[in-house]
């Protein structure tokens, strides 16, 4: 007995020894493939890239997308079969992209089905007609399906527009469409009342701005009777855009004010956080004048930014180092869902985590085939829906958030790495598990060192990689 004891705890040390990594690839041609083989083993030969465990930059909250009406109506063809697949896979923990963080309009945005706000009644002031009725059609179903799957997923809220008679122009768009657009995509805006960025379209009067903190109160509270709380606010998506479709400008200023003296008065009384955005722009003046501000600087706990804000956001990460960033919306393709736009969304993940983002968030979970928007943009989604046929897909950049989302836990931290290859990042679990997501463009054999360890994973062209590896 005691030699077969030796022969058992010689054979666990040996298995021990040789446990293989973890390793999932994703082609062009092929999705989500267990590699098998792969194994730690001692540093004997030069290296690529070094993962430095000690140098830990910022604590990932987590990732996710957001909930847009026309997602919901694509999903609403398929079985409940189907959606019961489908929204396991996006939100069930552990199991497939694993969101826990994700974003929701608050009234209209411009993959609505069509204009609305919550309060159209000209003068209401006191919020008498507010009413959510329409997103008990189409949003709210929507996230109770995911609140199903993950009873902890977060919900944050932007509004694109506030009630049309808000605004100066009385209309929820800025400026009127192209000339090319389809005459089906007119938002009947008259050339006199266009607006223009640098300029509040937001009426700027104390009943105004009061009833206006008033509806972001009457919306969490509304959403909170349907078992929904939301979780954080930001004042204004996308504050310097004249778009067709629901939009507001505001001047920095403009925006501070109400934030200061209405919106975080109002958010504080609800335990509701804020954070300033979303920020389109690459300029991080616009961010300080905000910030900077006596009274909106106290309310404000972190900054989210997309699109052209990308650029902005290396230089307010130096400036304040310990704010809380947001990715809050994924550039958002043609509505093709090809490859080449998948590995392009891949480097604007690199860039927003590597410059100091805890949160990032793929833009529309669900849309019909073609990807168009109710104002004729078409753009790309998680999931493609042939709603004759009652079929779907997952799409490319689905794979690739699942890449990051599946395997990276909320409260992981995003690790630091030397070498001449970059094209990866890295993280450590609050298990201390680390997760490798690496893209390589040509077929190499890769060493990556790990401590006194390396893998030298023999990487495919074209291919995305995630490497789970325990100690």
């Amino acid at each position: 007995m005691i030699k077969y004891g030796i022969l058992m705890m010689v054979l666990l040390a040996s298995v021990s020894c040789t446990e293989e990594v973890k390793w999932i690839s994703t082609t062009e041609d092929q999705s989500w493939l267990l590699e098998k083989g792969l194994q730690k083993k001692s540093v004997q030969e030069s290296i690529d890239v070094e993962i430095d465990t000690d140098q830990k930059l910022q604590t990932i909250e987590g990732f996710g997308a957001c909930f847009n009406e026309l997602g919901w109506t694509s999903l609403s063809s398929l079985s409940a079969s189907d959606k019961d697949v489908i929204f396991k896979e996006l939100f069930a923990p552990e199991f497939g992209a694993n969101f826990n963080i994700c974003r929701m309009p608050l009234g209209a945005n411009d993959f609505s089905r069509d204009w609305y706000s919550y309060n159209e009644t000209e003068g209401d002031f006191e919020m008498t007609n507010f009413s959510i009725d329409n997103d008990k059609e189409t949003l709210i179903p929507f996230i109770k399906e995911a609140l199903n799957e993950n009873p902890e997923l977060k919900i944050w809220a932007s509004p694109w527009s506030p009630p049309s008679w808000m605004k100066w122009n009385k209309h929820y768009a800025c400026r009127i469409p192209w000339e090319s657009l389809d005459e089906k995509f007119n938002n009947f805006l008259p050339e006199d009342k266009q607006g223009m960025e640098g300029t509040n379209m937001f009426i700027q009067e104390d009943a105004y701005l009061k009833a206006y903190a008033l509806y972001f109160s009457k919306f969490i509270d509304a959403y909170r009777e349907q078992g929904i709380n939301i979780s954080m606010v930001m004042p204004q998506n996308e504050f310097n855009s004249c778009q067709i479709f629901p939009s507001c400008t505001w001047t920095a200023a403009g925006l501070a004010n109400f934030v200061g003296n209405y919106l975080g008065p109002a958010m504080d009384e609800q335990q509701v956080e804020i954070m300033l955005g979303t920020m389109e722009r690459p300029t991080v003046a616009l961010v300080d004048t905000i910030l900077n501000d006596a009274e909106a600087g106290k309310y404000i706990k972190g900054v989210g930014f997309q699109w052209a804000g990308k650029e902005a956001i290396p230089g307010v990460h130096q400036k304040y180092p310990d704010m809380k960033l947001y990715q809050t919306e994924q550039e958002c393709g043609d509505g093709k869902n090809d490859w080449g736009f998948c590995e392009y969304s891949w480097t604007l993940m690199k860039h927003y985590l590597n410059n100091g983002v805890c949160a990032y968030m793929y833009w529309n979970i669900s849309l019909a085939e073609g990807g168009y928007s109710r104002w004729g943009w078409q753009q790309n989604s998680l999931i493609t829906l042939d709603t004759l046929a009652n079929t779907y897909q997952f799409n490319h950049e689905f794979y690739l958030m699942k890449h990051v989302s599946h395997y990276v836990k909320a409260g992981a931290v995003l690790l630091k790495t030397t070498g001449e290859f970059n094209d990866l990042l890295a993280f450590q679990n609050p298990d201390k598990s680390l997760v490798l997501v690496i893209h390589s463009e040509v077929a190499k054999e890769l060493k990556i060192k790990i401590g006194d360890k390396m893998i030298a994973p023999k990487l495919k062209a074209g291919s995305f990689n995630t490497f789970v590896i325990k100690d």
